[in-house]
């Protein structure tokens, strides 16, 4: 008789919750249980989950490897699918090993290429990728002459931290004077120029910032899974263009995130991130995690997730080939159930001693809430 697979995801975004659900219903029609740990009690990924806990907050990365490996060992973890301090674990891969755990994240040198996204332009640029124009901006004076210099190029200037995840603290800078404008309709990312050097100014701390000009549609995300001995087993792009989205397995964009993958040792669950400048794709981010709308491959009959977990596991499941691209879709949102408290319950085999963690006070019953978002066809 084959063993289930136990996973565990850790503190990960709500749309995961259809990353756990491809996991059960794996072509394999292995069972799979599924752990999932969190800092927000009211997380979806918790009442989907078959155990769940509340992560302890406020630990150094070394601590929270130490709390991660008490997971795998107490939880008989077969595959840890790592996001919060993801370099911090593949950095200590070999005790995971050691406790039984394959860590399903790129080793630890690819993982720090990326976490630095002017490191990663340098990089990429190495291997013939094409990047668009970029600034490293520090202070008030380096913004202004990045700015200036795009514009005078013709571009619109945009910027994000140096290192970060999904889109926050990404803004477009405008010239157009505060006003009533921006506060009517919904939140913008624009912001006025004369705003950001105010602020600049008053903090008096410099900042570590992209600068680079606003690329333009279609966005195309690649989701690479690529084995340890570096080979990509798929790749395929999804892509974005207003509401509707859709699916592409044309090489101007599969090439050079296979030439990421590989060349890079992206191992496992990769999402690789062009748009365009001009009439050319370039790179616009790469994630060493699985990103959030990977569970959207199914409507091409791809279960990416259990691929991986498989590859994880040491069962090579060999080229992923999609047997059909699905139909343009768009995205909504949708319910998804939460504990019926906020402090997650669970099984009673899960009440051993953990690391403390302050409980939260008592909520109301909540039955559902509309956090993660589905695929629907246009």
């Amino acid at each position: 008789m084959v063993s289930r697979v136990r996973v565990w995801l850790n503190r990960t975004y709500a749309e995961n919750v259809f990353f756990m659900d491809q996991l059960r219903r794996n072509p394999s029609d292995r069972a799979v249980e599924i752990h999932a740990t969190h800092g927000d009690p009211d997380s979806p990924v918790l009442a989907a989950a078959d155990t769940a806990e509340l992560e302890p907050e406020n630990l150094s990365p070394a601590g929270y490897v130490e709390y991660a490996l008490a997971q795998c060992v107490r939880r008989g973890i077969d595959v840890f699918v790592p996001r919060l301090h993801q370099s911090a674990i593949v950095a200590h891969r070999a005790e995971f090993e050691a406790a039984g755990t394959a860590v399903l994240a790129p080793p630890p040198e690819a993982v720090a290429v990326f976490h630095d996204k002017v490191i990663a332009y340098e990089a990429v640029q190495a291997i013939g990728v094409p990047v668009p124009p970029w600034y490293r901006v520090r202070s008030e004076d380096e913004l202004v002459a990045a700015v200036e210099e795009l514009e005078a190029g013709g571009h619109k200037a945009c910027f994000k931290p140096a290192s970060g995840a999904g889109g926050v603290g990404f803004r477009v800078i405008t010239r157009t004077p505060f006003s009533l404008m921006h506060l009517s309709g919904f939140p913008s990312p624009y912001v006025p120029l004369d705003l950001v050097l105010e602020a600049l100014r008053q903090d008096g701390e410099p900042v570590d910032w992209l600068v680079m000009p606003r690329l333009e549609q279609p966005e195309v995300s690649v989701d690479c899974l690529t084995g340890p001995d570096n080979r990509v087993r798929l790749a395929v792009g999804r892509t974005k263009n207003g509401r509707r989205r859709g699916f592409t397995l044309h090489e101007q964009w599969l090439d050079p995130a296979r030439r990421i993958a590989e060349g890079f040792g992206l191992h496992y669950l990769s999402n690789i991130q062009f748009r365009m400048f001009g009439d050319r794709p370039v790179l616009m981010d790469v994630n060493t995690r699985p990103a959030g709308g990977l569970h959207q491959l199914s409507l091409c009959g791809v279960n990416a997730p259990w691929a991986a977990v498989r590859l994880a596991l040491g069962e090579d499941p060999g080229e992923v080939v999609p047997p059909f691209l699905g139909q343009d879709y768009t995205v909504v949102s949708g319910p998804r159930p939460l504990r019926p408290v906020a402090l997650p319950q669970q099984r009673p085999e899960a009440t051993d001693p953990l690391p403390a963690v302050p409980a939260p006070a008592a909520a109301e019953p909540v039955g559902s809430v509309g956090t993660a978002a589905q695929a629907l066809p246009l």
